[in-house]
This record gives C-alpha cells, structure tokens and sequence, in this order.
C-alpha cells in the first residue's frame, strides 16, 4: 500500500514545475485533478487534451519518479442545469478517452453538493443516467470509475454507495474509499461500525483510498485534519484495507506541504504493523 497525494494540494503552478515539487516531498503518485492542480494549460472545458500533451505530463511526473495512479473528475454529475451537466459528463468523458495516456487506470469523483442537502428523486436520475454514460465509455477504454461516498453528497453513506452499485452494474465501476468522509459528528463516537459496514458493503469494489482524519473539537463542531491528528481509528482502516484489497494505492488528503513528511512517516509506519501483524497470525 504506497502512500500518495493529491497533487493540487501543492496548488496550482505549471504541470514541470509541480512534478518536481511531488518529487521532492518523496511521493511516488499522486492523484491528479488536471485543473486544480495545473495553472500553464487551461483545462476548464473539455477538448484541450491530446495524446501529446497527457504523454508530456506523464513525463514529467516520470523524471521525478512519481506515476500518476487516479485522475480526479472534480464536477457536478447530477447538476440540475443540463448544460451545465452535459459540459461536466463530457469533462469526464475526456479523462476517461487519455488516462492511459498519463498512466493511469482510474478515474474517480465524488457526485456533488446542494446547499441545504435538498436532494430529489431527479437528482438521483440525473446521477444515474450519467454514470451509466461514463460506464459505456469507461467499458471501451479499459479504465475504472472510482466513485467515492461523502458526507453532505447525494451519495453519502455507504449504504446509498452500493444501491448505487447494484443499480449500475458494471466491472468497471468501482469505489474510491475515504472513511474520513463517511464520520459524521452524529457517527463519530461509533466509527469502528461505520468503517466496517464499508468494507464489509465496498470493500471487494475498491480501486483506491484517500487518507484524512476527523477531530471532534471542544465546541461540538466536528473538522477534518492530516491523518493521524485526529480521532479515526487508523489502524482498523488500514488493516481493513490490507485484508481486502492488499497494495491498494493511499492517496493523502487534508495535509499541508509542512505537514506531508511526517503524515506519511504515520501512514507507513501504521502499514507495517498492520502487515507484521498478518505476518504473525499466519
């Protein structure tokens, strides 16, 4: 299970110089989100890509000795103005057609907000038609969508996860697990069920993993922080993800540049207890 992070946590700068600044933190992958994370080439609709240019920013990431493992899709899959939804599929559609191109196998996205949490049973439709677009495409490029669970996103909960999943059935739509997402200030104090009902519902879908902790401060309020300050239980997580899906790809989320060597010494560190604890029960 190698340590990774999402590229625009740097911020955005020109695509040469934020594969040596990756480089120089000690990752060797990174999710990539094309236009929040690169400044120099204007990826804000869909059509600027080419075989080139992905092939020339892979490279870049290669001289560093950093592959890029997931693209990140940061768009509004049920958005309730259909232009605006059919601009966002075809964004999608665009990383889908060049990700082996940059390298990478996996395309993953959460599925969007509304103020207020005010979801409908069309937004559920609109959702669904466009993963079932995504999934033909996905299904002719050999590439997975990496759907992930977030609190406050139509899809939330685990649970609302994988109806989604027994709705859509495809191989090639699979799950991009952050538990960080799932603890709520109503779950935090019963996570362990929480990180276990995942697993136990997404566990045998998951494509990759995204690492952040959750604090529940002395006002009540609940924030997220970089693993290992906060209160989630990491070792179960990790070792939940070593049983299922054993060299899974963690990608660090949540964690400031100052803070990124020390958050993944922790990572990596939990990681080996978690397989010289395998290694003694065999």
């Amino acid at each position: 299970m190698s340590v990774g992070v999402l590229a625009h946590l740097f911020g955005r700068m020109p695509y040469k110089e934020l594969a040596h600044t990756v480089g120089l933190h000690g990752f060797k992958h990174v999710q990539l989100a094309l236009w929040k994370a690169i400044d120099d080439v204007d990826f804000s609709e869909a059509g600027r890509l080419s075989p080139g240019l992905a092939r020339n920013i892979a490279e870049e990431f290669h001289k560093n000795d950093v592959s890029i493992s997931i693209l990140g899709c940061y768009v509004h899959l049920f958005d309730r103005n259909e232009e605006k939804r059919r601009r966002n599929v075809a964004r999608f559609k665009e990383l889908i057609v060049y990700a082996r191109c940059f390298g990478a196998t996996t395309v993953a996205a959460e599925t969007g907000k509304l103020p207020l949490n005010d979801f409908s049973k069309q937004d559920r439709a609109a959702l669904r038609a466009s993963l079932e677009e995504l999934i033909e495409e996905a299904e002719k490029w050999g590439i997975f969508i990496g759907l992930e669970p977030a609190n406050d996103h139509l899809i939330g909960t685990a649970p609302a996860l994988k109806q989604m999943l027994d709705e859509v059935p495809s191989s090639h739509l699979g799950v991009v697990l952050d538990p960080g997402n799932l603890i709520t200030l109503e779950n935090i104090h019963h996570q362990d069920q929480v990180i276990e009902e995942a697993f136990t519902l997404l566990g045998k879908r998951v494509v990759g993993a995204h690492a952040k902790d959750r604090m529940l401060m002395e006002d009540g309020a609940i924030q997220t922080v970089t693993p290992g300050k906060g209160q989630l239980n990491y070792l179960l997580f990790l070792t939940l993800l070593h049983q299922y899906k054993p060299q899974c790809d963690i990608i660090l989320e949540a964690t400031k540049p100052e803070q990124m060597k020390e958050t993944k010494v922790y990572v990596e560190r939990l990681q080996q207890q978690v397989r010289e604890a395998g290694m003694l029960k065999n």
